[in-house]
């Protein structure tokens, strides 16, 4: 078991392990003093983790209310959000009682933001099942559900009491869930940690994740810790998510948030080589580190529609946009750039 502690707005401890399902309940307890939980999943979690995490819950003596909604980013909405805080007055949910997500990143972000709104900020547990979430969305404290015109473009910087991140919900995930997480891992390497990537070169990720998901998390949090509110160091993190959610964007959704992020990644290495800013070397060996996790490297989406997409990006300041773009294997610096210009970055990620 290993712990990472993250010292944001509050101190909070990570917990990376095995069997930690069975301690959600003796967690919660010491976090907050109401003794109702209110338990969010979705459609796909919960028939396989809801029952184990309820049965720790009721243990420790909680009042338990799940929350079910319907699995997917298409349901990361204002409609789930509003259902959602009206079933917490429903049941007279109260500042000492907590939330608790149990799920991906999407269950991550809806609970964290309706955590932060309701009654004006109650306590949330995150229990990622992801690794995905594992490594980035549970940690750091955005929250957020998507607009008609963007995605996270409402949300709150709140951070969770707790994360139990346990590994044996990755055994279960399926391939191309795996390789979600596996996009995010690799961005970890790619914004500044060149042995990370030599790592992932040669290693069986799946069979033995402790390593490496701490690792990452510990990453994460040093740029939480600098940047809290994502105003500089931390926007490294966004490494491929600026094209990435354009990808996202054009597919409605139908391209899963990491297989976007590996093909933002993609694009924007090639459009910095393209500019003289980055080795040209770098670009395959990213490319076949992304194939060697089953991660895509290119789309068939036109440049100006990708562009249109990005237009609402959060990283956007007036007419100037912070672009993530890699200078090494294992390096990348924030490139502020026109907005105007991000077309022909684009152009050029797609080869044109």
């Amino acid at each position: 078991m290993t712990t990472v502690t993250v010292r944001a707005s509050h101190t909070y401890d990570v917990t990376i392990g095995w069997g930690l399902l069975a301690q959600v309940g003796q967690t919660a307890a010491g976090l907050w003093k109401g003794r109702t939980a209110a338990v969010v999943s979705d459609t796909n979690v919960a028939p396989r983790y809801l029952d184990p995490v309820r049965a720790s819950l009721e243990g420790a003596g909680f009042r338990v209310l799940p929350f079910v909604f319907p699995a997917g980013e298409a349901h990361k909405n204002g409609h789930t959000y509003l259902n959602l805080l009206e079933y917490l007055a429903q049941e007279h949910l109260t500042r000492a009682d907590g939330l608790i997500a149990l799920g991906g990143g999407v269950v991550g972000d809806l609970t964290g933001f309706a955590a932060a709104t309701y009654l004006r900020g109650i306590p949330f547990l995150q229990v990622p099942t992801t690794l995905l979430a594992a490594v980035d969305a549970s940690v750091g404290g955005k929250t957020a559900i998507d607009l008609e015109n963007g995605k996270n473009l409402a949300g709150a910087f709140y951070q969770p009491k707790a994360v139990l991140c346990d590994l044996d919900t990755l055994a279960t995930l399926p391939e191309a869930d795996f390789a979600d997480g596996c996009a995010e891992v690799i961005k970890y390497g790619m914004i500044g940690d060149a042995g990370l990537l030599d790592t992932l070169e040669t290693i069986d990720l799946r069979a033995d994740p402790e390593e490496v998901v701490a690792r990452c998390i510990a990453h994460k949090r040093d740029l939480v810790e600098q940047d809290e509110f994502d105003t500089g160091a931390r926007q490294l993190l966004n490494l491929g998510h600026t094209i990435g959610h354009g990808v996202e964007a054009c597919s409605g959704y139908q391209i899963s948030h990491g297989k976007a992020v590996a093909i933002g990644m993609t694009l924007v290495t090639r459009g910095a080589v393209a500019a003289g800013l980055c080795p040209p070397e770098v670009l395959p060996r990213l490319e076949a580190l992304l194939a060697r996790y089953h991660l895509p490297t290119a789309t068939d989406y036109a440049a100006a529609d990708l562009y249109e997409k990005t237009l609402s990006d959060k990283k956007r300041a007036g007419d100037t946009l912070s672009l993530v773009v890699p200078t090494a294997w294992g390096k990348s610096v924030l490139h502020p750039i026109p907005v105007g210009q991000l077309l022909t970055w684009i152009e050029r990620g797609l080869g044109q």
